[in-house]
């Protein structure tokens, strides 16, 4: 009798919800007994948390993390007629947040090795308008932090984190999100550390960029009713700070699982032809496990997995320059604009078990040698 393979998702959040589930359901009613759901005990505890495991000053929560990239380059002293470099490989809100404040974004190129933002391209990017730069650390992976902060220094630039893919990775010992002025990070409920909704933080050490960012999120006000300029009601949600606080001390293990489960398609791939795999990064927390699948077959691959009961994500068909918002501009990025027609995101989650990884890579070498 022929059977079926079994159904793998791109991502499973059912056997985390299974381990934590009695910790969860005691969080949620805590929350519901308190009768304090806006900026209450949990929303203040998770920020302290945060800020130890990161080892900053300050921890600030936030609706979301588009709403911690736009009020972090705000709390920066972005707006309008500013210029902040940036990747065109990202997801929308990363140029989305500088448009909102009436800056522009201006994107550089990537490095096809690494998906992030290429740092030899970045200085000619510069002009007199330039006052940030936004790299993000796409997919988990630190993007080459020691030029981007050395240029930064060199033209007296911000430096603004894009973490929301990388919470709990690190650039040499230094916690992502740590080393900028500002790190923005976002919990949406796919990311490593993910809630049961939208929820962000910014994190700094600076006593002036957290203040900013605190008055900001709540209608511009440090005090209630005594409004200073105006801001945005984008604060922490009480019940996705709770859940937030289950989750936090298990996130260096299940990082480490990631870890573990990339090694393990690497070596399941190994020789396959007609794709590339994630350059090898320390500190990488595979958020996603994307690899490169040349020649235009990308897509039959895609499907052929489909059809094998194997979900994938594509990100992202199209570079942000290609968007909409954005084609306008005279923009060139051809590592992005290749990548975006070979990029292949494989199932991927802390407790993968390593018999589903091997149907995914035995589905994936009979669709590249058809």
């Amino acid at each position: 009798m022929h059977l079926m393979p079994v159904k793998i998702p791109v991502l499973d959040l059912e056997p985390e919800i299974e381990f934590l589930w009695d910790d969860l359901l005691s969080a949620i009613q805590g929350v519901l007994k308190s009768g304090q759901f806006i900026m209450g005990p949990n929303v203040k505890a998770f920020e302290q948390e945060v800020a130890a495991y990161l080892n900053v000053k300050h921890a600030i929560g936030v609706n979301s993390g588009t709403d911690a990239l736009v009020i972090g380059l705000r709390a920066a002293g972005i707006g309008p007629g500013d210029e902040v470099i940036t990747t065109p490989f990202t997801f929308f809100a990363t140029a989305e947040a500088i448009s909102i404040l009436g800056a522009t974004p201006v994107f550089v190129d990537i490095d096809p090795q690494t998906f992030n933002i290429d740092p030899d391209l970045i200085e000619p990017a510069i002009s007199s308008r330039t006052r940030a730069i936004l790299p993000v650390h796409l997919f988990g992976r630190a993007a080459a932090m020691d030029p981007i902060m050395a240029l930064a220094a060199k033209y007296n630039l911000k430096v603004i984190e894009d973490t929301a893919q990388a919470f709990g990775a690190e650039f040499k010992g230094k916690k992502l999100g740590t080393i900028g002025d500002l790190g923005s990070f976002s919990f949406f409920p796919s990311k490593n550390l993910g809630a049961f909704g939208d929820a962000g933080l910014l994190a700094t050490d600076s006593d002036q960029l957290a203040a900013a960012a605190r008055m900001l999120r709540v209608h511009g006000s440090k005090q209630k009713y005594y409004n200073e300029t105006i801001g945005y009601n984008s604060r922490l949600d009480e019940l996705q700070a709770a859940i937030l606080r289950v989750k936090l001390p298990y996130i260096d293990r299940w990082n480490e699982a990631r870890r573990q489960a990339a090694s393990r398609y690497q070596t399941l791939l190994c020789g396959l032809p007609g794709l590339s795999f994630p350059a090898p990064g320390a500190g990488h927390v595979f958020h996603q496990y994307t690899v490169r699948i040349g020649a235009g077959r990308r897509d039959f691959v895609q499907q052929h997995l489909a059809a094998s009961g194997i979900g994938t994500m594509v990100y992202y068909p199209l570079p942000l320059h290609r968007l909409p918002p954005y084609a306008a501009g005279d923009v060139s990025c051809p590592a992005a604009e290749t990548l975006a027609t070979e990029v292949l995101s494989l199932p991927l989650w802390p407790e993968l078990a390593p018999a589903l990884q091997e149907q995914v890579a035995e589905a994936l070498r009979q669709a590249l040698v058809i």
